[in-house]
């Protein structure tokens, strides 16, 4: 659905209710500026993008394909862009097409209760006047980023580009909490793994599904390191807006770091586990070996004297089943004894 729809200029958000088709006529015939009629406030040095006076903000949550083909037809994107938007699967990019540029993030929010990370997306399709923000799940909702900004006029005055940064910046924000829940877990799992007397190979699980998560969200948080390059290099951004963008890169450089720390205390805890499970599989298998050789004894024996024939030491000895009894009990005990000082039982 169209969460919201607005029209501001010079920073400031104009009254009243709005539709796309609306915004788009609306801008279609700007007021006049101070400097010339109609045009463009050109407060930028040379080279750089003018900022528009006047921009739209459109917010989209969950939308239909009708809802997004309004938007479409109001701001004549390109209909590659729209399916990019509608997709929920689609891989952090920035790409421009036919002057609409297109900003995809993956949205992320951790789940404690079942340690699983809950991912969403964002598609961010920004023009010349307009803003186009498509939002998919509810990792992370935006109706505060609107609120601050709109609070401060000396960013919105920088028009579509201050909107893409402060939903960037949210963005990222959101990757702290996850990681946050990751480390913690990964502790507890690390306390589990080498905890005494619990027994190895329980965690393995928990171990798999935690770098899964980890994994997701390396996906997820990567690639829009090189989104953040490519627009400090552009002129997307104008340069009053940069620093709040290099502020977003900072963050999200930290993000990426533990992102990869998580992944290789994850590997090293997995790697410490499957040693000693396999190192409780080898004990395990001396004690069987060694029970097997204690006991082969007085089955050995006792087969032996039941092949029933006539002739035979010991079968009329009045002392024959107590000597072979403890003969039997001797040899089994000198076997354990010797089992115990080898470390095998």
């Amino acid at each position: 659905m169209i969460v919201d729809c607005a029209v501001y200029r010079d920073g400031v958000r104009l009254a009243g209710d709005r539709t796309p088709a609306s915004v788009a006529a609306e801008l279609a015939t700007p007021p006049p500026t101070e400097h010339e009629p109609g045009g463009v406030d050109h407060d930028s040095v040379d080279g750089e993008r003018p900022v528009p006076r006047e921009f739209a903000w459109v917010g989209l949550a969950n939308p239909l394909a009708s809802e997004l083909a309004q938007v479409r037809e109001a701001f004549d994107i390109h209909p590659l862009t729209i399916e990019d938007a509608l997709s929920p699967r689609e891989r952090p990019k920035v790409e421009r097409i036919e002057g609409t540029l297109s900003m995809v993030l993956r949205t992320a929010r951790y789940l404690d209760a079942t340690e699983e990370v809950d991912f969403g997306q964002i598609t961010v399709l920004l023009g010349d006047d307009f803003v186009v923000v498509v939002r998919i799940g509810d990792a992370v909702r935006l109706e505060g980023v609107r609120r601050r900004l709109e609070t401060h006029p000396e960013r919105l005055h920088y028009g579509p580009a201050a909107a893409l940064v402060s939903i960037l910046d949210e963005v990222v924000d959101a990757y702290g909490p996850v990681l946050d829940g990751i480390e913690n877990d990964i502790d507890e799992v690390e306390t589990q793994v080498f905890a005494q007397g619990v027994r190895p190979g329980q965690p393995t699980e928990r171990l798999y599904y935690l770098l899964r998560e980890v994994l997701q969200t390396q996906r997820a948080t990567s690639p829009v390191r090189e989104q953040v390059a490519a627009l400090m290099d552009g002129d997307e951004v104008p340069e009053g807006a940069k620093p709040y963008l290099r502020d977003v890169a900072d963050h999200l450089a930290d993000v990426v770091d533990r992102s990869a720390n998580a992944r290789a205390l994850l590997s090293s805890a997995l790697e410490a586990n499957l040693t000693q499970v396999s190192l409780r599989q080898n004990e395990d298998m001396r004690k069987m070996s060694a029970w097997v050789s204690i006991l082969a004894v007085p089955t050995m024996i006792a087969g032996i004297y039941g092949m029933n024939f006539s002739h035979m030491p010991e079968l009329e000895s009045q002392i024959g089943y107590p000597l072979i009894l403890s003969l039997m009990a001797t040899i089994c005990f000198a076997l354990y004894r010797g089992f115990r000082r080898s470390g095998w039982l």
